[in-house]
C-alpha cells in the first residue's frame, strides 16, 4: 500500500497529493487567535467536510468548485479507514489566488470595532446609526491578503486586490478581481437567504478561489462552515448586541476569559462546542449527522 504523507498542513487541515488530485483532510484540531489548541473536537473534520459537501453541491449552479468525492472509496487504500472516514475531501488541484475572499453581511466583530472608530469598514463608508449586529443594507466585500502561517492576514481594498493579481497575470488582474468580488457576493447571498430560511443567519464568511487548467475562476478550500463564516442562531437575533454564535466563538470567549489556560480547554467547553457545529450541520442541512 503506498504512504501518504501531507505536503501542506494548515492549523486545521493536511493537504495530500494524489497526483492528479489532491486530499484534503480536515482534522479534529481547533485553532484560535492563531493558536492551535491543545484539545481536539471530536468529529469537527467530518462535520466540516460534510457541510462544505452540501454547500458545493447547492452552489454549482452559480460557480465550479474542486470538490471530486467524499467517498474514502474513491481514494488510494491509505485513506480508506476510519481516521478519514467522513473527513477527507478529494479534490481537483487549482492554482490558487492569493485573495481572501470575505463578505459582510451584517456589522460585527473587527468590522464593527472599525465603523465605530471612523464610520467605515476596510475603507467603506456605511450609512450613520448602525448598531452592532446590524444586517447592512448590501453585502460589502473587504478582502485580504493571505498570510503565512502565524501572520496575521491584512485586509486590502478592492484595488489592491487587482493590483495584487495583475502582478501576478498581467493583463487578468482587473478580470479575476472582478470574478472573485462577483462570486463572492453571489455565492454569499444565496447561501444567506437559504440559511435564514432554517433558522440561521450568516453574518459573514470567507471565500478561497483558484483557477482551474483552462484558466477558469473555480471555488477551492472549504465552504460556509463553522470555521471559515460567523453563523448566529435568528431566534433570538436582535441588533444592538453581540449575538450568541455556532462557531469559535464560544472558545473564544473562554480563552480570553481565561488567560492563564495555556491554551488547554475543559471538556465542557470542548462538549458545547461539539454541540454547536452539530446543531448548525443539522440545521442547514435537515439531516441528522451521524
Amino acid at each position: 500500500m503506498q504512504e501518504f504523507k501531507p505536503f501542506k498542513e494548515g492549523k486545521v487541515r493536511e493537504v495530500y497529493d494524489n497526483g492528479d488530485s489532491l486530499i484534503i483532510v480536515a482534522t479534529d484540531r481547533i485553532s484560535a487567535f492563531d493558536h492551535i489548541l491543545k484539545n481536539k473536537i471530536t468529529d469537527k473534520g467530518a462535520i466540516l467536510t460534510q457541510m462544505s459537501k452540501f454547500w458545493f453541491d447547492y452552489t454549482k449552479d452559480i460557480l465550479k468548485n474542486h470538490m471530486l468525492s467524499v467517498d474514502v472509496k474513491d481514494m488510494p487504500e491509505f485513506f480508506q479507514n476510519e481516521k478519514y472516514d467522513g473527513n477527507s475531501m478529494m479534490c481537483k488541484k487549482l492554482e490558487m489566488l492569493p485573495i481572501e475572499c470575505i463578505v459582510r453581511g451584517y456589522i460585527t466583530g473587527s468590522g464593527w470595532e472599525s465603523y465605530k472608530k471612523t464610520g467605515k469598514v476596510c475603507g467603506i463608508e456605511l450609512p450613520e446609526g448602525l448598531k452592532e449586529s446590524d444586517k447592512l443594507p448590501e453585502p460589502i466585500y473587504t478582502p485580504s491578503t493571505k498570510a503565512e502561517l502565524g501572520d496575521h492576514d491584512e485586509n486590502i481594498s478592492f484595488e489592491q486586490s487587482v493590483e495584487v493579481l495583475e502582478k501576478l497575470y498581467p493583463g487578468k488582474g482587473r478580470d479575476y478581481a472582478t470574478q472573485i468580488k462577483d462570486c463572492t457576493i453571489n455565492l454569499y447571498k444565496k447561501c444567506a437567504e437559504y440559511a435564514l430560511s432554517k433558522g440561521i443567519i450568516i453574518a459573514d464568511t470567507k471565500f478561497e478561489f483558484g483557477l482551474d487548467e483552462e484558466g477558469n475562476v473555480v471555488i477551492g478550500d472549504e465552504m460556509l462552515t463553522p470555521d471559515s463564516s460567523r453563523f448566529w442562531p435568528l431566534e433570538g437575533y436582535e441588533a444592538g448586541k453581540s449575538q450568541p454564535s455556532y462557531d469559535k466563538q464560544f472558545v473564544r470567549d473562554w480563552l480570553k476569559a481565561n488567560p492563564d489556560s495555556d491554551y488547554l480547554l475543559p471538556d465542557d467547553v470542548i462538549d458545547k462546542t461539539i454541540a454547536k457545529y452539530k446543531e448548525a450541520f443539522e440545521l442547514l442541512t435537515g439531516k441528522a449527522f451521524n
